[in-house]
């Protein structure tokens, strides 16, 4: 009882505190420098999660954006996307991925900096056995949102066995989902991400972040026309970018989440809570990122 009576101290994100963590860009560098990757994500019928994580990683600065989604939603995702490298992925009849599409997988995750799971990827036996095989696999930092989290759900252990740092990115529901807690208080979120050793950014009116070793971050950025479908895909493309750019996963966690907010913000300003879109983030985003040029051209 005493525990759940502890008031966390958080660290409140803003400007000054991302720009800490974003570097100007060397002049030098070219698209290695930069980050490779892995984004799988996708299904048939649900080809935008995949194309706006995609994007997402795209905007915030990554070298090469691969994307490995099923074959079944491939034409879609090839017309739509001209920068990522889009891979088609063995599927099963109603378009999610399957069994087959491992050996590929591991092939792809084995040359990523960093990778990002779930996004539109439906659910299966054979979709939670990928995600499980890839989070314990990985050799790079692993981002989980969506239907990954919701694959994790009766495999948690998997966290606390993954080599590598594990970001997830779930909303109140996917949590609930994950934890069995459908109305945690500060406490529990922290808990959970000791205890799993992950980095937990619950998504809400105020995004808060958790770290396995006790540090704790809120987000006040963002907005109510953010609430719509493919805006947490965004989001969980720009995580993955930064933590294929070498940024820690839970530094990177903080910047995606107020860069993201902001660039929400940005578009409400330009076009409305109820007019705007998650495209437009994505250009916002851009617009965003201008004060890290390396100078003014």
């Amino acid at each position: 009882m005493a525990a759940s009576m502890e008031k966390t101290v958080f660290r409140e994100i803003d400007q000054e505190f991302v720009d800490g963590i974003l570097p100007c860009r060397d002049p030098d560098a070219d698209k290695n420098a930069f980050g490779r990757v892995l984004c799988v994500c996708g299904s048939a019928g649900y080809t935008g999660a995949a194309y706006f994580a995609a994007q997402g990683a795209v905007r915030m600065g990554s070298g090469v954006v691969t994307l490995a989604t099923p074959e079944k939603a491939w034409p879609v995702l090839a017309v739509k996307l001209n920068e990522p490298v889009v891979r088609p992925m063995p599927c099963d009849g109603d378009g999610l991925l399957s069994r087959e599409a491992l050996p590929v997988l591991l092939s792809l995750t084995g040359r990523a900096d960093a990778l990002l799971i779930g996004c539109g990827l439906g659910r299966s036996d054979a979709v939670g056995e990928i995600v499980c095989a890839l989070v314990q696999s990985a050799r790079c930092p692993v981002v989980v949102d969506a239907d990954g989290i919701n694959a994790l759900a009766a495999h948690k252990d998997v966290l606390r066995q993954a080599a590598q740092p594990v970001a997830l990115t779930p909303h109140a529901a996917e949590f609930g989902r994950l934890s069995g807690i459908r109305q945690p208080d500060d406490t529990a979120l922290a808990a959970f991400a000791r205890d799993n050793r992950c980095i937990l950014l619950h998504k809400g009116h105020r995004t808060r972040i958790f770290t396995p070793d006790g540090m704790a971050y809120r987000n006040h950025s963002g907005n109510p026309g953010m609430a719509k479908g493919g805006s947490g895909d965004v989001l969980a493309g720009m995580l993955v970018s930064l933590c294929g750019q070498g940024i820690d996963p839970a530094r990177a966690a903080c910047a995606a989440a107020w860069l993201h907010g902001r660039a929400g913000d940005m578009a409400a300003n330009r076009l409305s809570e109820y007019g705007m879109t998650p495209g437009d983030m994505l250009c916002e985003l851009s617009r965003l990122l201008h004060r890290y040029n390396t100078r003014e051209w």
